[in-house]
């Protein structure tokens, strides 16, 4: 009996938290992950010293995007160690650390194609495109939002109304996403190990569709940076 009801105060503190979270919540997450603070970079920098080192916006996007994958991953599993008990409290972290290094990856990949990233309807751009391709199909059929998120980037003026509908749509499927992986942790059997590995799969493949999402909807706005080349006439 002491152990249900130890078992239930966890989760109470779950969803206690999980419900201190808002939508806009999300808005000051983008910006850290644009701006970054101290020694967490955030994306127009990283994404400037990868075109700095490779002379070409793609293959730093490649780079970026293997990179935060593998962030993604092991940041599940770091936080998701110890199994299906401890995951109880560690999810709600665990989803806001996931949807930075997604929100660090599309910016990235929107500045890099070109987008300003001060620009409030790319934000709400990004913010559309860390639904997911499903997410974001699912929303477009059902009429709660109007168009793609390449559409919303260069749309004639910013919409504070779609803005907050975004928000609230992502602030939801997070909740859902945190369900499932909680789900996922307790088929795990409990196995600290397992249920890291569950976390890390999750992390990672969501982090996956999004960031080939991203690719999809910021088409590149500039042309491909190469290597400056100097020409010599001869005399």
């Amino acid at each position: 009996m002491g152990r249900l009801s130890d078992a239930n105060d966890a989760n109470n503190k779950v969803v206690a938290t999980a419900e201190g979270l808002t939508s806009d919540a999300f808005h000051r997450l983008l910006d850290l992950a644009i701006t970054g603070r101290g020694k967490l970079q955030g994306a127009r920098t990283i994404a400037n010293n990868q075109l700095r080192q490779r002379n070409d916006q793609e293959d730093a996007i490649r780079w970026l995007s293997n990179q935060h994958i593998a962030l993604a991953g092991g940041q599940g599993f770091a936080t998701n160690w110890g199994g299906f008990l401890l995951s109880l409290v560690t999810i709600p972290a665990n989803m806001a650390a996931a949807a930075f290094v997604q929100a660090r990856a599309v910016a990235a990949i929107a500045h890099l194609r070109g987008y300003e990233l001060n620009d409030p309807r790319v934000r709400t751009a990004i913010l559309m495109v860390m639904l997911g391709p499903r997410g974001s199909a699912a929303l477009i059929a059902s009429g709660d939002l109007p168009s793609s998120a390449a559409a919303v980037a260069t749309a004639p003026a910013f919409d504070p109304r779609l803005d907050a509908r975004v928000s609230r749509a992502l602030f939801e499927h997070s909740m859902n996403h945190v369900s499932g992986k909680r789900l996922g942790v307790f088929l795990a059997k409990r196995i600290p190990l397992v249920g890291g590995g569950v976390g890390a799969v999750v992390d990672g493949w969501s982090t996956h569709s999004i960031i080939q999402h991203a690719q999809e909807q910021f088409i590149s706005r500039r042309p491909r940076a190469t290597a400056y080349v100097v020409v010599v006439e001869e005399s």
